[in-house]
């Protein structure tokens, strides 16, 4: 089995993306011509990296693609167990389905980005993609923890008709239910909630 520190991902100079901390912000971006700025920033300046190299190196942004799925008054949550593979995130509560993008040959990055975030649903969820509607919202910075340092989020929504059904794959690394969104802000919940997920259940309520 290969080390998923050896994987080879799509990373972008801070530097560039921020444009020397111009465009930082903390939390959800939702401002379209600010989000349209970096992420053509990321478009332009991208390149690949050795995933371990790249969890350590701050000086570079690793773009995820995060999709929320929502259904009705409800979000799909997922509890990463501890048999998975992010040690920093075990027992966090995620609202968002994702991961790291890997170079695709002959797609530009936003075709990198679309492939990525398919390729994220079908590893991950048992989902019905074609009732799927997906609406980008944003980008999420977290530079508040290691984890979020390191990262930057492309947000997405995804609604299903409320008849669909939805379930992990990874039952030994994933935890899945339904949270009905006005139960986010429950200290409880909201508490267990990874940093990313917070500000998505900001915006929800």
């Amino acid at each position: 089995m290969t080390n998923k520190m050896d994987e080879i991902i799509i990373v972008a100079p801070r530097e560039a993306v921020f444009e020397k901390e111009e465009l930082t912000f903390q939390g959800i971006l939702s401002d379209t011509e600010k989000v349209k700025h970096i992420t053509s920033n990321l478009a332009e300046t991208y390149s690949t990296m050795r995933r371990g190299d790249a969890e350590e190196n701050t000086s570079y942004k690793q773009p995820i693609p995060y999709a929320a799925i929502r259904r009705g008054d409800s979000v799909f949550a997922y509890k990463r167990l501890t048999g998975g593979g992010e040690a920093r995130l075990h027992n966090q509560i995620s609202l968002g389905v994702g991961g790291h993008l890997n170079d695709v040959e002959g797609e530009d990055f936003y075709g990198v980005v679309s492939d990525g975030l398919q390729r994220e649903l079908e590893e991950e969820l048992y989902i019905n993609k074609d009732k799927l509607e997906l609406t980008t919202i944003g980008l999420i910075n977290d530079d508040l923890n290691p984890v979020g340092e390191v990262h930057l989020g492309m947000l997405v929504i995804g609604d299903l008709p409320e008849d669909e059904e939805v379930s992990v794959r990874e039952t030994d690394q994933l935890e899945g239910e339904w949270i009905k969104i006005s139960d986010l802000k429950n200290p409880d919940i909201y508490n267990s909630l990874e940093s990313w997920s917070q500000f998505v259940a900001d915006i929800l309520n």
